[in-house]
C-alpha cells in the first residue's frame, strides 16, 4: 500500500491518540456520584468538577484541532 494515499502521517495520529486521551481524563475527572433525593452531595460543586475538567476536555479539543492541522513532511 502506498503511503502518499493517506491524508494523515503518523504524527498526525499519535497526536490525535494523546488528545482523545486528555478529554477522556476530563471526562473522568467530570465523573462522580450524583446528588439523589434522599441526599445531597456537596461534591457535584467541587473545583475539580465545575473549573478543572471542563478546561482539561477543553484542552483536548484544542489539541486534537492542532493535530489534525499539524502540517506532514510529506512533501520534503
Amino acid at each position: 500500500m502506498n503511503n502518499n494515499n493517506f491524508a494523515f502521517s503518523k504524527i498526525n495520529y499519535i497526536l490525535l491518540a494523546v488528545g482523545i486521551v486528555i478529554i477522556l481524563a476530563g471526562f473522568y475527572l467530570m465523573s462522580g456520584d450524583s446528588t439523589t433525593e434522599a441526599a445531597f452531595n456537596p461534591d457535584i460543586f467541587s473545583d475539580t468538577r465545575i473549573k478543572v475538567a471542563p478546561m482539561v476536555s477543553l484542552f483536548g479539543f484544542i489539541f486534537i484541532i492542532v493535530a489534525i492541522l499539524w502540517p506532514s513532511k510529506k512533501g520534503e
